[in-house]
């Protein structure tokens, strides 16, 4: 018979527990509005899908770091992004960014796991299951939920000098939809320097940097960083799951091994038919650039209007500048919501659900103290198929096309206002 102390201990996710609780109240009757749970809102461009049914076919195992011509076409497609050079040699794929991160804390022994609090859900779990120490770096609404270079500094003075330290750093970030700027890297990666940290740059979200203007850390801090991203979030494919990591033009040879050999050994490779799709995916031309033109232009929107509604309600928020997140801090409100008895994020959230049918997440399922009444919204609660075609012909910067996204994201609207409401009464 087994007993608990023979197997690991994973807490389930909060996220499917507010997620399940939706959908019992759904099947009751009431009316939903899902902000907690942050999917695009989107379709995959219509070419890439068609690539991917027309490579239904491919049946074959790839080699393990991923098509040569995915490979090289990802190579291409970053070099412009982010504006540095990367070479197909440096790239690995996967299914699914979540998976190369996984492997990648796998192929340290006895490293200490930085991770900035608060931060995506997996990434300690990730961490315990591969056996290393988690250290968790706190973060404050005042300095944009972004770690500060004292801040780590003092956390790795605690640690051994030799012991290896990675952190996973998330930029545009989830759960707090904020960017790093050039010059807050360039002052962390200092600190990297002095104590010799590995960085897991996690840059899913970057491709939807809601003004372009991504930062990416490998070209601040390019010997130690090993940067992740994949097709879920820009591409609206989080289902087919293809990731990709970055590595460094000189990494140690025996690392790459390492990691080679670990994919190897779980996923072998990527499915055939997702990758044959992807190569497809990740050419720049005028389809590619309007598809992403007009996420950024439809989310910035709509997360500037949900961060001014929420502030003008009495929390406190800041403008998302990437991804569809937001935090929302209802620590001006704690005395209040004392005399409703919620004195946690998660009590929080459940009152909110089932007093106003309104979705969100509890701050503790990204590392935040439960008594800091936090919580994630997602801002993806409308049909962003539909929103897109309505866009069509429009110029993204006129009137009009504010007007359509206004009309076309009503629902979530309302959602906001009676979260708004409840807020203030």
């Amino acid at each position: 018979m087994l007993h608990q102390n023979d197997l690991k201990h994973i807490a389930h996710s909060q996220t499917l527990l507010m997620n399940e609780q939706s959908r019992i109240m759904e099947s009751e009757g009431r009316d939903i509005y899902k902000l907690g749970f942050g999917q695009s809102p989107f379709q995959p461009p219509e070419h890439v899908t068609s690539a991917l049914r027309n490579a239904a076919q491919t049946h074959g195992y790839t080699p393990v770091a991923g098509l040569p011509e995915l490979r090289e076409a990802i190579a291409a497609f970053h070099s412009e992004m982010d504006e540095r050079n990367v070479s197909a040699d440096q790239v690995l794929v996967g299914p699914g960014s979540k998976t190369l991160i996984f492997n990648t804390l796998l192929a340290f022994n006895d490293a200490a796991v930085l991770i900035p609090a608060p931060a995506w859900v997996s990434y300690a779990p990730q961490a315990k299951l591969t056996g290393h120490g988690i250290v968790p770096i706190p973060a404050r609404f005042e300095d944009r939920w972004h770690i500060t270079p004292d801040t780590l500094d003092k956390a790795c003075a605690q640690l051994p000098p030799s012991q290896n330290k990675i952190l996973i750093l998330n930029t545009p970030g989830n759960p707090d939809g904020l960017a790093y700027t050039r010059e807050e890297l360039t002052a962390l990666a200092h600190i990297f320097e002095k104590h010799g940290i590995w960085v897991i740059a996690d840059e899913l979200y970057a491709p939807i940097h809601h003004t372009g203007q991504h930062v990416c850390l490998a070209d601040i801090y390019p010997d130690r960083a090993l940067v992740t991203s994949g097709m879920s979030k820009w591409a609206a494919a989080g289902g087919w799951r293809l990731g990709l990591q970055i590595l460094p033009d000189n990494v140690p040879q025996n690392l790459k091994n390492t990691l080679l050999g670990i994919a190897s050994e779980t996923f072998s490779c990527a499915a055939a038919p997702v990758q044959q799709a992807a190569i497809k995916a990740y050419v720049w031309n005028d389809t590619l650039r309007h598809y992403l033109a007009c996420q950024r232009m439809i989310l910035g929107t709509v997360g500037r209007a949900a961060s001014a509604a929420l502030n003008k309600a009495g929390l406190r928020v800041h403008d998302p500048e990437g991804g569809f997140y937001l935090i929302a801090d209802f620590s001006p409100l704690a005395e209040s919501l004392r005399g409703k008895d919620i004195v946690s994020d998660m009590t929080l959230c459940s009152r909110l659900l089932h007093e106003t049918g309104v979705a969100l997440l509890p701050g503790t399922a990204f590392g935040l103290p439960a008594t800091a009444l936090t919580a994630r919204l997602a801002y993806v609660d409308f049909d962003g198929t539909a929103l897109m075609q309505a866009l069509n012909g429009l110029d993204l910067n006129s009137a009009a096309a504010g007007t359509t996204v206004r009309r076309h994201t009503e629902r979530m609207t309302k959602g906001l206002n009676l979260l708004c409401d409840w807020v203030k009464s």
